[in-house]
């Protein structure tokens, strides 16, 4: 090859896990054009995590290179619920709400690449008008038995979990993609590894050349144990305000430290460096905890806003002094002697119900006016209250005279 074909080749293989197959990669980079690099996202939340940028920056290095990114917005495989990692059938979601998580997605990838420069597309374009004769011909290309080579489906399978036929279409719509989309190459994470490969077998029986697979890592939730997840509540979403980005990053365990410098730092940061630091325990995680969260929330909120949340956290957490800004919520009082505590903590959103605020109570989560709550049944009298819930969130409920 020659070198600037040497440095593509590079580029193609930093910070991956799978590269299959590479000596095909090597044949397309010598054509010496842009390839069509897909990467799918189902809109099953309505926000992108810092998960999805793994993959997104991966992107953005190919799209640097001069390379043709599609952003493929599964909106008709959201409605099936993709089975990767699943114990159970995951519920499909309606048209409507994958129609506005679909919105917000378009909006939101324009944080991490060029949207100018992205092709933005929705496999509902194909699949809606996909015949059913042409579905059941897209459904002869696999047996029962490959399906049900992948880890999940096998686990179920052999664990009497109940396996319905419509996840078994999610990776055959997954691969179709690839052949609607004349994709060169498909990106994702390295739990997607046997619906990449299907897609390679899919394209084949269509009479297209194979796409190249390339999988990168997956990032771990905040809870340091599942990989990132909206559904998993252990995710940072990329739209979440300034101080709930830094909070969560500096609640991370010190352990998942290196790793998610390696998987979320930019180059430009200077934070890699520290990581073999760390790992040998010769510098401070929260230092560099600090650092990775001031970072992230600059990238997504700009300068001002990583000043302000470094501040907060600062007042918050290191001096144990409520926030200077909190929003204040008017009750007027049940009695004479006021409200409910658990009726506030629903008020203001704490709680999702009464029963819910009951035991957040009882597990020592409530502060009122900075001391813990223990009296499930105690009440906040005409007056204003600083309610505290966990570590993060303050809210001032204003109390009117009955």
């Amino acid at each position: 090859m020659s070198a600037p074909a040497d440095a593509a080749l590079a580029s193609f293989r930093a910070r991956v896990v799978d590269l299959v197959a590479e000596p095909e990669l090597e044949a397309r980079l010598r054509e010496g054009r842009p390839l069509r690099v897909k990467y799918g996202c189902d809109p099953s939340a309505p926000d992108l995590h810092l998960g999805h940028t793994v993959p997104l920056d991966k992107l953005r290095e190919l799209q640097e290179l001069g390379h043709t990114i599609i952003f493929l917005i599964g909106d008709f495989t959201a409605m099936i619920g993709d089975p990767t990692g699943r114990n159970k059938t995951r519920a499909p979601l309606t048209r409507e709400s994958v129609k506005e998580n679909a919105r917000t997605y378009t909006e939101q990838v324009s944080a991490v690449l060029d949207t100018s420069r992205v092709e933005i597309r929705f496999n509902s374009e194909w699949m809606d008008a996909m015949p059913p004769a042409e579905f059941v011909r897209l459904a002869s290309q696999q047996t029962v038995a490959r399906m049900l080579e992948r880890d999940d489906f096998k686990r179920r399978y052999q664990g009497g979990v109940p396996i319905a036929i419509h996840e078994f279409l999610y990776p055959l719509v997954q691969a179709y993609d690839s052949v609607a989309l004349r994709a060169d190459v498909e990106l994702g994470g390295t739990d997607q590894l046997f619906n990449l490969l299907l897609g390679r077998e899919i394209q084949r029986a269509y009479g297209q050349e194979p796409q190249i697979v390339m999988t990168v890592p997956l990032l771990e939730g905040i809870d340091g144990s599942e990989k990132m997840s909206k559904s998993l509540g252990n995710a940072i979403g990329i739209r979440e305000a300034p101080a709930e980005i830094y909070g969560k990053t500096m609640s991370i365990p010190d352990e998942l430290l290196p790793r998610w410098i390696e998987l979320l730092a930019r180059d430009e940061w200077g934070l890699r460096a520290g990581v073999a630091a760390l790992r040998a325990g010769e510098s401070n995680p929260r230092d560099m905890k600090a650092a990775l969260a001031s970072r992230l929330v600059e990238r997504f909120h700009g300068a001002a806003a990583a000043r302000e949340a470094e501040d907060h956290f600062d007042r918050v957490f290191r001096q144990h002094r409520p926030p200077e800004e909190i929003p204040t919520v008017e009750m007027p009082a049940h009695e004479p002697h006021g409200v409910r505590l658990v009726d506030a903590l629903v008020a203001v959103g704490f709680s999702s119900s009464r029963s819910d605020a009951r035991r957040l109570i009882g597990q020592g989560g409530v502060r009122v006016r900075e001391v813990r709550a223990a009296d499930l049944d105690s009440w906040l009298p005409p007056g204003e209250h600083l309610l505290q819930a966990g570590k993060r969130r303050f809210t001032k409920v204003r109390v009117l005279p009955a």
